[in-house]
């Protein structure tokens, strides 16, 4: 692999601890910066090796981690090969590791050959087997696993690689697979997924954990189309020390798994594959509830998933939304809730999710079905199942009337219509009571002549000090609360979290927090700072927080210092008594409320809407007279 590593502009920020639009800046204003060696126009490549001696003559300060230089050698390859390269990469880690492991628990005693680590199995050593990187790059990829520990070098890698082909590898959103999982999991110990992709849902109940502590499955079966991303998952489950048999081929035509049943099954499928084997499946045994119309694919994945779960065992299957209702698959429904092997449907953002239970021999189907729009609220999902099963569900549909309908399960089509009234009726007071009036401003024939100063100027005297986050500082998991750009924006409280580390800014009640659009005044503490965030403490003694905001507001909200079309030092501000500052502190206030009502009362009004409309249509409402 001779190619010159390359980078894209996120890659060249994320090096140098930017933002994008300062590599652009950088870019348009130095002529010397180097030129795109690929790529496209929209997305040009740059040699790393160019970009690094162009940061160190510009005293860039920057920092290439050996992640970023494996990572950067394995895309040297092009796109064609990349996820090749990575799964070779999991291979390589996989075998090390096992070698190592195995080499550690062997009496000291043992007859061995110093120096050679051998695999646990066959006995092979791990140094002979051709892990298809190149030498140098191999030994890269170990020395990233013997720094950072091979599970977590290993995440690292494909976490960039899906992000790299976020848009030709579908992935299923972790905290749906999440809820998948939890929905199904046996007491028993196997788990299968017949269209695992990279394993985001088989790696589900045991993410970021040793498989000894999880109580739930202890052996994952899984099979892929792509050998690469079967490849991969394999990896992902046994860097985790779990018990993992994961095949590549079509599930559809070349079943991995024929004869086993799990205690569960999971799957994620292709929608509206049209070429699943139609014509050779036709007499297949798996259509036990009807063979599949062409136009049906996703019935041909249930009965698959059916088939391979143990009597009494559970089934979640994501599908799409008009599965529910289509004419094509009318039979194959009825088949399935008159066996009782059809047992909910769930309404989520994008999809709706089939929970499925293979009928015992002899067993009682059950009478009801429940059928829940979840698509607003996930959390609402396991207690109306868990309600379900113990038969105290109050949002179920009786079978018969399903059956002597057009069998039509759309989760909307069934919302409880007894509550539309007492909805609307909650929905309009919380409507009325979310509303806010603007404050009551005097209007001016001139405007005010005052004296002003500068936000900089303010620093300088001390009446404000400003704090930016760590610049690599990631918000996506740990135990600490962290307030994000969106939570900024949207009024919301911290959503974001953090592991504990060295530099992190604590929000005190009155800071001003600023990102590219938009300025709030905290209320609360209890969170750090999250990236692109700029934090204003000011002297309260002196200085009002909400005039501070205010005025940055109505400069533009482009309070951090990555824009570069605006520097925020130059806010003016008039100088002020401290008295006069709060009363257009409160008025500054009262339109952040303002803008805070508004948005809430434009999603309840939706919802007014909807239940209005519902209710008139249906006769649970009535004009008044």
């Amino acid at each position: 692999m001779s190619h010159d590593p390359t980078v894209n502009a996120g890659d060249i920020a994320r090096l140098a601890g930017v933002g994008r639009a300062a590599v652009s800046n950088w870019r348009r204003r130095h002529d010397d910066f180097p030129d795109p060696i690929g790529g496209t126009a929209n997305q040009p490549l740059f040699s790393l090796r160019q970009v690094e001696s162009w940061l160190r003559r510009y005293g860039k300060s920057y920092q290439v981690s050996l992640g970023d230089r494996v990572w950067q050698r394995l895309k040297a390859a092009g796109d064609l090969r990349l996820g090749e390269l990575v799964a070779q990469a999991g291979t390589l880690l996989t075998r090390h590791t096992s070698a190592s492991d195995a080499a550690a628990s062997r009496p000291a005693e043992a007859d061995d050959t110093p120096g050679v680590a051998r695999a646990d199995g066959d006995g092979e050593p791990v140094d002979d087997v051709e892990s298809g990187l190149e030498p140098e790059l191999a030994e890269l990829v170990l020395e990233l696993g013997e720094r950072l520990g091979a599970l977590t070098a290993y995440e690292f890698l494909c976490e960039r690689y899906l992000e790299a082909h976020s848009r030709q590898l579908s992935v299923t959103r972790e905290d749906v697979a999440g809820l998948m999982v939890r929905l199904v999991r046996p007491g028993g110990s196997t788990i299968l997924d017949p269209a695992c992709g990279v394993g985001t849902l088989l790696l589900a109940p045991t993410h970021d954990q040793p498989a000894q502590a999880e109580p739930g499955a202890t052996r994952m079966l899984g099979q892929e189309l792509s050998e690469t991303s079967a490849a991969i998952t394999a990896s992902r489950l046994r860097l985790r020390g779990i018990e993992a048999d994961v095949v590549a081929g079509d599930s559809m035509r070349d079943d991995g798994f024929a004869g086993e049943r799990a205690d569960a099954v999971v799957c994620d499928p292709p929608f509206n594959e049209r070429a699943w084997g139609y014509e050779e499946l036709t007499g297949d045994p798996r259509w036990e509830y009807g063979l599949p119309p062409r136009g049906e694919p996703e019935l041909a994945w249930v009965q698959h998933c059916l088939t391979h779960v143990k009597p009494r065992g559970l089934v979640a299957i994501l599908m799409p939304p008009a599965a529910a209702s289509r004419k094509a698959g009318r039979r194959i429904r009825a088949n399935l809730l008159r066996a009782g092997a059809l047992r909910a449907v769930v309404a989520l953002p994008g999809s709706d999710l089939w929970l499925l239970r293979r009928p015992a021999a002899g067993e009682r189907p059950p009478s009801d079905v429940l059928i829940l729009d979840a698509a607003a609220d996930l959390a609402s999902v396991e207690p109306a199942w868990e309600a379900y099963l113990e038969e105290r569900s109050d949002q179920t549909v009786r079978i018969i009337d399903l059956l002597a309908d057009e069998v039509d399960m759309t989760p909307a089509r069934h919302q409880r219509r007894d509550d539309v009234g007492k909805a609307y009726a909650e929905a309009r007071d919380r409507f009325m009571a979310a509303a806010s009036a603007p404050p009551d401003l005097k209007v001016l024939e001139q405007p005010l002549d005052q004296p002003a100063t500068t936000l900089g100027d303010l620093i300088k005297e001390g009446l404000v000090t400003t704090s930016q986050a760590p610049p690599k500082m990631a918000a996506d998991g740990g135990e600490v609360p962290v307030l994000t750009s969106d939570d900024v924006l949207n009024g919301a409280p911290p959503s974001g979290s953090t592991v504990m580390q060295q530099g992190l800014i604590a929000i005190h009640p009155g800071d001003v927090v600023a990102s590219y659009s938009s300025v709030r005044v905290m209320a609360d503490g209890g969170a750090v700072l999250g990236p692109h965030l700029t934090l204003y403490r000011v002297d309260a003694r002196r200085l009002d927080p909400d005039f501070l905001a205010g005025f940055l507001r109505a400069a533009g909200g482009r309070a951090t210092t990555g824009s570069s079309r605006f520097d925020v030092r130059r806010t003016r501000l008039p100088r002020l008594s401290l008295e006069e500052q709060k009363a257009y502190g409160d008025a500054f206030r009262q339109l952040a409320v303002l803008e805070d009502a508004i948005r809430e009362t434009s999603t309840l009004g939706q919802a007014l809407i909807r239940l209005g409309l519902d209710g008139l249509a249906d006769g649970h409402l009535h004009p008044q007279s």
